[in-house]
């Protein structure tokens, strides 16, 4: 439904995208995962017709988005993470618009409503202007005009940028439903939505395809196993005949940690935050080992009280951040040497891509900084002539304060001839 060869994107001489290559199948829920400028939001560009590539090919439902783009958003569903809405219209006369634009007739429209309504939540907001929307509003009127045709393929940016929780968890609720029989590529950095709505991953860094597959795999490319240990700090066990010991006493944390160390399998220990009645560490192990017998056999060994353990595989936040390490701490000047998990980056080329970057942000910064020197100036300018005005204020009245003084100083003084010669 989806495919993406060799995509490759260029500004000037900073790449946006590198050889990015993928399929993403009919019915399939994808997570298109990566840190800021990883190159998700050009790829997204690219297969929904906004922008053309530098090089490579993209298809959409079997269509090239380059030879037929008009036929390829027709069988798409677009939502970008600031999806452009025109403020003045209400949601209703915007749904209308769009569902034109795509052209459904009167009572298809009304039939897609329905379940348009009921899933963006948009029942109480039909027939107010867009422009006095929250962002959480404006963010489901622009999900809601993506799926106003019903699409067969729908490419999701953030669909779920500054919802609620509850609102995000409907959202993904009703993309895991529309999955089962259409494809959605979705983009997000809440890693816990992935993980709850697809069952494979694209990781990008770079505008590099990082990792591809089912999260299962993703998962285990860490080669190791998380366990977990949690030991009562201040009571032992004292079931059975053999362990009815008064002298034994509950285990210090470094007595846990040490006995744990030397258990066969066991990588690394790592003591985590508890309250003040346990005892927690993390183990690591290599993949494919199971060290929970060695250690139940050790807890029951010492005599001490086991409050949890459990085995996990390295979380999906895990993995992505030793997949993307070496980008991130080349955006920040740091060194990639004696990193294992940073092979993939090259410290020459991210740090030309960073110059690169720096050099095509220079106009817009000089720009900005014009703008505001204007503003400023003209702020300045305004308050100036401000002063001036009620500096000029004040010096005609002391003027006419003056005068009028004056005026009455001479009329005491002059004689009633005076005066009226005056007066005349």
């Amino acid at each position: 439904m989806i495919e993406a060869q060799k995509l490759s994107k260029l500004y000037g001489s900073f790449r946006a995208l590198d050889k990015v290559s993928f399929q993403v199948r009919r019915g399939e829920v994808v997570g298109f995962l990566g840190p800021n400028g990883a190159g998700k939001s050009t790829t997204m560009r690219i297969l929904t017709c906004f922008i053309s590539a530098s090089d490579g090919a993209a298809k959409v439902h079997g269509v090239d988005v380059f030879d037929d783009p008009l036929q390829v958003r027709r069988k798409l569903g677009y939502l970008p993470q600031r999806a452009p809405l025109y403020g003045e219209m209400t949601v209703w006369d915007y749904l209308r618009f769009a569902a034109e634009m795509r052209g459904l007739d009167d009572s298809a429209f009304r039939s897609r409503m329905k379940t348009v309504v009921e899933v963006c939540g948009l029942a109480k907001v039909l027939g107010k202007d867009i422009r006095t929307l929250s962002h959480g509003y404006r963010q489901r009127v622009g999900l809601g005009q993506a799926l106003v045709h019903d699409p067969p393929v729908l490419i999701l940016d953030e669909p779920t940028s500054d919802l609620d929780p509850n609102e995000k968890a409907e959202v993904i609720r009703y993309i895991k439903e529309i999955g089962k029989n259409r494809t959605v590529l979705l983009s997000t950095h809440n890693l816990s939505e992935v993980e709850a709505a697809c069952a494979r991953a694209i990781i990008v860094s770079k505008g590099r395809v990082v990792a591809d597959g089912p999260l299962d795999d993703i998962r285990a490319r860490s080669g190791k196993v998380r366990y977990v240990v949690t030991v009562h700090e201040k009571k032992v066990y004292e079931g059975g005949e053999g362990y009815r010991d008064s002298a034994r006493k509950p285990p210090t944390a470094e007595e846990v940690q040490e006995a744990l160390r030397g258990l066969p399998g066991v990588l690394t220990v790592r003591e985590l935050p508890t309250d003040d009645s346990a005892h927690s560490f993390e183990l690591a192990g290599p993949l494919g080992t199971d060290v929970r017998a060695d250690i139940f056999q050790l807890i029951v060994q010492k005599g001490w009280l086991l409050l949890e353990m459990r085995r996990e595989t390295q979380t999906l936040e895990d993995v992505f951040k030793a997949l993307t390490r070496g980008d991130e701490r080349a955006d920040r000047g740091r060194a990639l040497l004696n990193d294992e998990d940073d092979d993939h980056a090259s410290p020459a080329a991210a740090a030309a891509a960073a110059a690169s970057e720096e050099e095509d942000d220079e106009p817009e910064d000089e720009d900005e900084s014009e703008e505001e020197d204007e503003d400023e100036s003209e702020e300045e300018d305004k308050a100036a002539a401000e002063e001036d005005d009620e500096s000029d204020e004040d010096e005609e009245e002391d003027a006419s304060d003056e005068d009028d003084a004056s005026d009455e100083d001479e009329e005491e003084d002059a004689s009633d001839e005076d005066k009226g010669k005056k007066k005349d």
